[in-house]
Order: C-alpha cells, then sequence, then structure tokens
C-alpha cells in the first residue's frame, strides 16, 4: 500500500510518515521502490477482529497533541504485534459521557481490540467495569503506558473529587479545583 494511505488510515501525517521511512523508524515493514516511492508492505489483520486506536484531548488548544498520541499509540501497538486498521481521534472531556466517536467504537463489534496510551484518554474512572464488559463479549482495551498512582485511594478520591468538582464548576476548570481541595484537605489533616 502507499505510504500517503497508510498515514491516512493510521492517523499520521503523511510528511511525519515519510520521515519514518526514511529514517529506518517505521512501525510497519516498508521498501522504497526504485523510482524513490516508500510501499508499506501489509500486514495480515488479526483474526480475532480489528484492533483501533483511541486517542483524546481535552479541549481544542490541545488539538495539535492529537497527531503525535496517535504516532505515539500506533508505533506502540504494532510493537506489541497489533495491527492497527483504524485511528479514531476525539476532543472531549474524559468526564464528558457524550464522546460520540467513542459511542461508536464501543458499539462496533468489529473491533476486538481498542489501544489506548493512558488509561484516563478513555475514561477518567470507571475504566474497570468498561473493560469488564468488554470482555465478556471477547473484546479488550489495551492500555500502552498504565502506569498506576502510588497511592490507589489518592487516585480515587482525586477523581471523585474532578467529578464532583465538575458538576460545580464547570468541566473547564474541575481537576485545578480538585487538586486544590486535595491539598487543603492536606494541611487540615
Amino acid at each position: 500500500m502507499k505510504l500517503s494511505e497508510w498515514a491516512q488510515r493510521n492517523g499520521v501525517h503523511y510528511q511525519t510518515a515519510w520521515k519514518w521511512a526514511r529514517d529506518g523508524t517505521m512501525p510497519v515493514p516498508v521498501v522504497k521502490t526504485a523510482t524513490g516511492r516508500y510501499l508499506v508492505l501489509e500486514q495480515p489483520a488479526d483474526r480475532d477482529g480489528r484492533a483501533v486506536a483511541y486517542c483524546r484531548v481535552s479541549s481544542a488548544g490541545q488539538k495539535a497533541d492529537l497527531e503525535r498520541q496517535a504516532g505515539r499509540v500506533v508505533t506502540a501497538a504494532t510493537g506489541m504485534g497489533l495491527t492497527v486498521s483504524d485511528v479514531v481521534t476525539e476532543v472531549g472531556s474524559g468526564l464528558n459521557g457524550r464522546r460520540p466517536k467513542l459511542a461508536r467504537l464501543l458499539r462496533d463489534a468489529s473491533v476486538s481490540v481498542i489501544v489506548v496510551e493512558h488509561r484516563d484518554r478513555l475514561a477518567r474512572f470507571g475504566l474497570e467495569h468498561l473493560s469488564a464488559a468488554l470482555e465478556a463479549s471477547g473484546r479488550r482495551i489495551v492500555v500502552i503506558d498504565d502506569a498506576e498512582v502510588e497511592d490507589d485511594l489518592v487516585r480515587d478520591m482525586t477523581e471523585v473529587l474532578t467529578s464532583f468538582c465538575a458538576r460545580l464548576y464547570g468541566w473547564r476548570s474541575a481537576s485545578r479545583r480538585a487538586k486544590a481541595a486535595l491539598r487543603a484537605a492536606r494541611e487540615v489533616a
């Protein structure tokens, strides 16, 4: 397949894919033809279904980060032996339950693996329940960087406070206010 087609299918800018091919850092096999074109060698599809990368940022100001995030996710997934068939990108809060692209992805039974960079890119909390529901239908979520917060209780409290603050003060400043509330609670204790 042409390099431009592979780049578009995987949510990577063509120039980025071209640089990867030129530098020999492509996450998939690529060959250079006699005319100087790069061709991506077809890889066998996953037998169990499609693997899809899901990338999300919280605000339109971070939209430029989506492409870099998509590149990292595709590269890591390919390194894990997964063939990413599509990249879904979305701008919206992790606390927002109205993310149409994620809902469409979760409803699509042909998607057997959803690959995300960090657990909070998919959902701020409740990821364990979402994983269990998908696993019941033979599907799974792969989190590339699943670094846990040192103290699970602190992480859980931050998530709950963020949720409550988002409802009280608005989605935009919820995280900052939740962290300030935690700091104040620690000072009192």
